[in-house]
């Protein structure tokens, strides 16, 4: 395995965010269509190994085959751009404003929603044939899944709502750690090892990720799941989108570019 300096592999998240930036709608959407598709059926794939093996662990190891997937043929979550976007702004390269940086997202949440919710549709199907039985096991376990982390958190109020801040932003603190992953190595297994560990922990941990959510909660939704629209968008998905946001530029995007690009003088 190859190994890339920190000061490298920061330079290529800056050059990466300022791409993304510029590129066209059509690829934009594309990319981000096909990650939220991929993502969405690793994380039917995870509950699968779930319940029929009755070992969360083993679902949250398996899991990131999906995220190491979906990098490596260059597509885009919006966990992702959330990151490397704001360091080309930040670095002033030249073309790049806010506005950019707020299309790009936009677009990028488009397309990860399409994706996520067309393989809903698709795994609904499987799980209840063609909509004609109730769920199987993992429809149903699928469907507690987005009730547990919507209601659930409403029932404690604030304290609720800032618990599901936390987790989004301890998420893409992890999700954002394995994106600079793919770029610490210049071969594809060191890629897939460094992307693979932190994405291990957030699925394992439980944390909020806008858009594995994307998947569950409309999968809930139409899998019988005893909570409503309003309380997938206000008690999960635009909460964890906030925290997903700030979690992936302050604990990852902003410490690295201070100290590996703006680096202070050493000390006399």
């Amino acid at each position: 395995m190859a190994y890339v300096a920190p000061t490298e592999f920061v330079t290529k998240m800056i050059d990466a965010g300022e791409s993304k930036v510029f590129m066209s709608g059509r690829d934009t959407l594309i990319r981000a269509y096909m990650a939220g598709a991929i993502l969405a059926l690793a994380a039917a794939f995870a509950v699968t190994v779930t319940v029929q093996t009755g070992q969360p662990l083993l679902g949250a190891v398996l899991f990131p085959v999906g995220f190491c997937m979906l990098y490596l043929l260059g597509f885009d979550l919006l966990t992702g751009v959330f990151t490397l976007c704001p360091l080309a702004l930040f670095d002033k390269r030249p073309g790049v404003t806010l506005g950019g940086v707020l299309r790009n997202w936009g677009l990028v949440f488009v397309g990860n929603f399409g994706g996520a919710l067309t393989v809903a549709v698709m795994m609904a199907v499987i799980f209840t044939f063609g909509f004609t039985e109730a769920p199987n096991a993992i429809g149903q376990k699928i469907g507690t899944i987005g009730e547990g982390r919507t209601v659930g958190y409403a029932a404690h109020g604030a304290a609720g709502m800032l618990t599901l801040f936390i987790r989004g932003v301890l998420c893409n603190w992890m999700v954002s750690t394995g994106v600079v992953g793919a770029m610490v190595s210049t071969d594809v297994t060191g890629k897939v090892i460094a992307m693979w560990m932190p994405i291990m922990v957030f699925f394992y941990m439980g944390f909020e990720h806008s858009i594995v959510n994307m998947f569950l909660f409309p999968s809930g939704l139409m899998l019988g799941g005893n909570f409503s629209i309003y309380d997938y968008l206000v008690w999960n998905e635009i909460p964890t989108v906030i925290g997903n946001l700030v979690g992936g530029i302050t604990f990852v995007g902003l410490t690295l570019y201070a100290t590996h690009v703006r680096t202070a003088p050493k000390r006399k």
